[in-house]
């Protein structure tokens, strides 16, 4: 067990297993860095007002027992039998390896259970993005980012009665019961106590359920791995949806997500109606009209594809805008585009692209999907 005092300004590997293990209990959300600042306090400090603690905002010898004593006891026994795994591995625990490590796009090559140097190179890359250790060796540290953090985001497919049913991963947090959990997700009690092969109602911080999650005909939705560089409203905008939609269909309380994390996208096809739409965020200044004007539409047709009863707005408001099937380009953003180059290859301008895509500055990100009108 670690003993050393951390406080504010000290930095480490020790600082980095006190953010994993805050995280793990929900009282930290921001990146794992090994430097303690203010957002590691923060988090020390609610832990211990959280457990009756002095609200010193120092780990001390009676605060690092109580976070292990709350993190291992709770996971021991999932995780007691996984071996550390290293270059030349080979068995099961290695195909359980890059089977996660591939549903979470870090690796590409054939599940054959032997650790070579793909695999290597895809735990390198994984413990890169994820703050930990790049050793390319499989420790309880890589496992528990693999298991704990993330869970488990293979989902199953269960016969129903003209409905799919699929279920989700959710991680326990301070305050949930199994009612809380059934509510968020309009299932019940039983049915994840059935699911999870409980035997009471009595939950654990950090403890993993599967949730089944009903999805009928007229509801559809793809899945998205959140990678490096990531916010909810870049999503959105790639998937033309809302923060909000992405927000609800995953039980989200705020916009912290975490690299690797699986989200629900919701996506909404047309009975019929095939034609193409924009995302637009208003800003101040914002009518109807100078949006129709900038979006060569009409404020009528904006009011029809958004519902709309009247001409009010209001600033951050989504709108979906309708363009012209037979105009509308879309171009992946690769290493070394500009938003010049690109104007020039589509002939068309900087300002107009950056107006489809509701752009304030000329950074592009790499697989960053623009619309662009021909």
């Amino acid at each position: 067990m670690l003993n050393d005092v951390l406080q504010l300004g000290d930095s480490g590997n020790d600082v980095r297993i006190l953010q994993e293990k805050l995280k793990i209990l929900g009282f930290y959300h921001a990146i794992i860095t090994g430097d303690f600042g203010l957002t590691t306090e923060a988090g020390v400090k609610a832990f211990q007002r959280e457990y009756s603690l002095p609200e010193t905002g120092v780990v001390d010898e009676e605060m690092w027992r109580l976070l292990f004593s709350l993190t291992e006891v709770a996971y021991a026994s999932e995780f007691s039998n996984y071996p550390t795994l290293s270059l030349g591995s080979s068995g099961s625990y290695v195909r359980e390896l890059q089977s996660k490590l591939k549903t979470l796009l870090y690796y590409t090559g054939a599940i054959d259970s032997f650790f070579g140097n793909e695999t290597q190179v895809a735990v390198k890359r994984f413990q890169f993005h994820n703050n930990l250790t790049t050793t390319g060796i499989v420790n309880n540290q890589t496992w528990n980012a693999l298991n704990i953090l993330y869970g488990n985001l293979n989902e199953c497919t269960i016969e129903g009665e003209g409905e799919e049913e699929n279920t989700i991963t959710y991680i326990v947090k301070r305050g949930d019961t199994l009612y809380s959990i059934a509510r968020s997700y309009n299932t019940t009690v039983d049915a994840i106590k059935s699911l999870n092969n409980l035997s009471s109602d009595v939950l654990t911080i950090g403890q993993m359920l599967r949730i089944p999650v009903k999805e009928s005909g007229g509801s559809v939705s793809t899945t998205y791995t959140v990678q490096a560089g990531d916010t909810l409203y870049s999503i959105a905008r790639r998937y033309n949806t809302t923060v909000d939609a992405i927000k609800s269909l995953n039980n989200l309380s705020s916009n912290v997500l975490s690299i690797g994390q699986v989200l629900k996208i919701p996506t909404n096809p047309s009975d019929g109606d095939t034609s193409p739409s924009v995302t637009y965020t208003v800003q101040a200044g914002d009518t109807l009209y100078s949006i129709a004007r900038k979006y060569n539409t009409t404020v009528d047709a904006i009011k029809s594809l958004n519902n709309l009863s009247s001409n009010v707005l209001s600033i951050g408001q989504v709108l979906q805008i309708p363009t012209s099937s037979s105009s509308l380009i879309t171009h992946t953003v690769e290493r070394g585009d500009t938003l010049y180059s690109i104007a020039r290859r589509y002939n068309t301008t900087v300002s107009a692209i950056k107006a489809m895509n509701n752009l304030t500055s000329d950074i592009l990100t790499i697989g960053q999907v623009l619309r662009i009108n021909g």
